[in-house]
């Protein structure tokens, strides 16, 4: 009689950043065949991974691996809550902020070998309109941005950016009202980020605060903002002090009405869709088992190098040479405070 588990690796082969053919070969050589009976599936049209899952939990299969990007594992991971089938995730996509809030090694070896450890944790997760999201959901510039870069040709962290920093020069803030728990606040916002995990990806960390497993969501409204503001505010999306900031407002809830003047864009886990005006987001409590390693790892990532594209991208283009001088002094000082977060986290990684 086999008592192995059945697990499932769903791998898209368009998706993300790498190529996944040494990825399943890793897996097939190096997956622990004495508590795993694996097979993989590669998806063949839009929607195939969630098919796959949705097969999976009918089947009563023990884990389902998604192998991709942020898109590959919304897919898998909504066909997954409320069911006794973990999610697995080998990231290689742009962004992997999930696996990213989890510790899970970006590494895929690694993340072949926390998967054979098979720990299994409860996560929330949030919806919006509907949709379901893990990470982070929007309305505003992120949402916008999102749009703009689903069309690119390019993908990676360096479009990413080029695209949010040749959009945000001219994009205009909308004014919107949140419905909480509270009342009703209205803000001229920039941006308007729910977050069940704390980043958006490549850890920019948008909801710093934020926990997958405290049945609530962090809330980070970006009001309007100037140029001089840009180091600063990429300085702290990347150090997870952007809720320190004078131009961020934070709240927490288990569920918010945004409303806005007219239908438009809003993302969930960074895929952008067309919606109403009124945008009902929620959490929901502890609906999803997830590999993921048992106690949470100190998150070692480079800020530095994403920090030093944002700035010689400004100062590439100076908004106005009547504030050039101060613009400079912004970005040697946005240099000086980068040189010491290296040091330090050099001397983390040392300890």
């Amino acid at each position: 009689m086999d008592i192995r588990e059945d697990i499932i690796f769903v791998v898209n082969p368009i998706s993300g950043t790498q190529n996944k053919e040494s990825i399943l070969e890793y897996i097939e050589s190096n997956i622990n065949r004495s508590i795993y009976n694996p097979r993989i599936i590669r998806t063949e049209y839009a929607g195939h991974a969630y098919d796959i899952a949705k097969r999976a939990v009918a089947d009563k299969v023990s884990f389902v691996v998604a192998i991709g990007g942020d898109g590959t594992i919304n897919e898998v991971g909504r066909a997954l809550v409320h069911s006794d089938t973990a999610l697995g995730i080998i990231p290689c996509g742009s962004g992997n902020g999930l696996a990213r809030h989890l510790h899970i090694p970006m590494d895929y070896q690694k993340a072949v070998q926390l998967i054979n450890n098979a720990n299994v944790r409860l996560i929330d997760y949030g919806k919006i309109a509907g949709h379901p999201f893990f990470c982070t959901c929007g309305v505003g510039f992120d949402a916008f941005v999102s749009l703009k870069f689903a069309d690119s040709k390019r993908r990676g962290l360096i479009t990413y950016l080029e695209n949010t920093l040749k959009e945000s020069l001219h994009y205009e803030p909308e004014t919107y009202e949140i419905e909480n728990s509270e009342g009703t606040v209205k803000y001229k916002a920039f941006l308007i980020a729910c977050g069940n995990a704390s980043q958006y990806g490549n850890n920019a960390f948008i909801t710093p605060q934020a926990s997958l497993s405290d049945g609530m969501m962090d809330i980070t409204v970006l009001e309007p903002f100037t140029v001089l503001d840009v180091p600063s505010l990429s300085f702290q999306l990347f150090t997870k002090t952007i809720d320190m900031n004078s131009r961020i407002k934070t709240m927490k809830d288990k569920k918010i009405t945004i409303h806005r003047a007219t239908e438009g864009v809003f993302h969930f886990d960074g895929d952008p869709m067309i919606g109403p005006k009124d945008l009902v987001v929620e959490i929901v409590p502890s609906a999803l088992k997830v590999i993921c390693p048992p106690k949470p790892k100190r998150s070692i990532y480079e800020p530095h190098n994403i920090l030093q594209h944002i700035t010689d991208f400004i100062e590439a283009k100076p908004v106005s040479s009547s504030i050039a001088e101060k613009h400079r002094q912004l970005l040697e000082m946005n240099r000086t405070l980068m040189k010491k977060l290296v040091k330090k986290n050099n001397q983390q990684q040392d300890d």
